[in-house]
């Protein structure tokens, strides 16, 4: 008889303390302590965020243990985030893991975080009845709706606080950057707009919100003309600066007056910019079967622009759920599942990592 295989994964790359248990693929619990701290100073500070994830540690980890109904002791191995991420907070996640691991003498597991958050769309759950990836032609279809997952090899379209990618992904283990940001990323642009206009950290679900109320055609910014593939956004950021100063001299009261049609047009830009690159991937590559995932994979306009391209170019998509488009430890429990069947372990002194992409 098979032994059942469970693994604990850990997350802590940046603000989210997070702990999942996996059991043969299949999820069992995912839980996560998020951290309130930052908001007063408009973005992750990363000494609280270190220190904030030395208190939740143990008690997330402990949780989703229980959660799982399992004990320690049945544990296979211990999969953590070993980069990219703020060094402050990766250090607490490593660290736990290899002391962890070690003291139950079970294997250790590292995961890039990017790779975690492409390999979402891999998460199953008991309430799944199927996971099957989506029929081409499907144009339809989606990973939310499904619970099917892509089949090899798909496009991802990676779009975060910190990264804005277009991925070509082989296999677990064999991803290729096709396309990238050569400064900021989409999710940190949405922020630091969200910032000018007074509204507040994390930017994101803001815009999202007021951008649902509002016109998306109400207002033009610049788009870069960048070649290939590769994505730009600062370009972006400043064209909606200096729009904005010019409004507001004319009228002080201009954001409060038009926030919802500043939010929609902001929001169109991004993801047209987005969408565009991840349609010249598809005639370049001719892969129609694509996903999105990341933070900013939660945003509503982005969602209705991967339906509408599907639609229109014969695409089938797949969109995770939102419980895991943030950063969550089910995510690296089951890139540490399918490691563990390929027996590739973690040295107990592998060092964490701040700025590396897909290894």
């Amino acid at each position: 008889m098979t032994k059942d295989i469970y693994i604990l994964g850990i997350e802590s790359s940046c603000d989210d303390t997070s702990a999942a248990v996996i059991k043969d693929g299949v999820l069992l619990s995912n839980v996560t302590a998020s951290q309130d701290v930052h908001e007063a100073y408009g973005g992750v500070v990363p000494e609280l965020a270190s220190r904030a994830h030395q208190l939740n540690v143990l008690p997330v980890v402990d949780q989703a243990i229980k959660r799982a109904g399992i004990t320690k002791e049945q544990l296979s191995a211990v999969a953590f985030t070993r980069g990219p991420g703020l060094m402050g907070s990766l250090l607490v996640g490593v660290n736990f893991a290899k002391g962890f691991a070690r003291a139950l003498g079970i294997p250790l597991i590292d995961v890039n975080h990017l790779q975690g958050h492409v390999m979402a769309h891999f998460i199953k759950t008991p309430s799944d009845s199927s996971c099957l990836g989506g029929e081409h032609g499907q144009s339809s279809l989606n990973r939310e709706d499904s619970g099917g997952s892509p089949p090899f090899p798909f496009l991802c379209l990676l779009v975060s606080g910190g990264n804005s990618q277009i991925v070509k992904v082989n296999a677990y283990n064999d991803m290729e950057v096709l396309g990238q940001t050569i400064d900021d990323a989409a999710g940190e642009a949405i922020d630091k707009c969200s910032k000018v206009m007074g509204l507040g950290y994390p930017g994101g679900p803001i815009i999202d919100r007021l951008a649902r109320q509002g016109n998306p055609k109400a207002y033009q910014f610049s788009e870069p003309h960048i070649p290939g593939l590769d994505y730009s956004f600062s370009g972006l950021k400043t064209s909606f600066l200096y729009s904005l100063r010019k409004w507001v001299e004319e009228d002080p009261d201009f954001i409060e007056h038009h926030k919802e049609d500043i939010a929609a047009s902001l929001e169109w830009t991004i993801v047209d910019i987005l969408m565009k690159k991840l349609r010249l991937a598809v005639k370049q590559t001719g892969i129609k079967h694509v996903a999105v995932a990341g933070g900013v994979s939660a945003n509503n306009g982005l969602r209705n622009a991967f339906h509408d391209y599907a639609r229109r170019f014969g695409w089938t998509i797949y969109i995770p759920k939102f419980s895991y488009t943030t950063d969550n430890a089910a995510m690296i429990a089951i890139v540490g599942y399918f490691k563990y069947l390929d027996k590739e372990f973690c040295p107990i002194d592998a060092p964490a990592f701040s700025k590396v992409t897909f290894k």
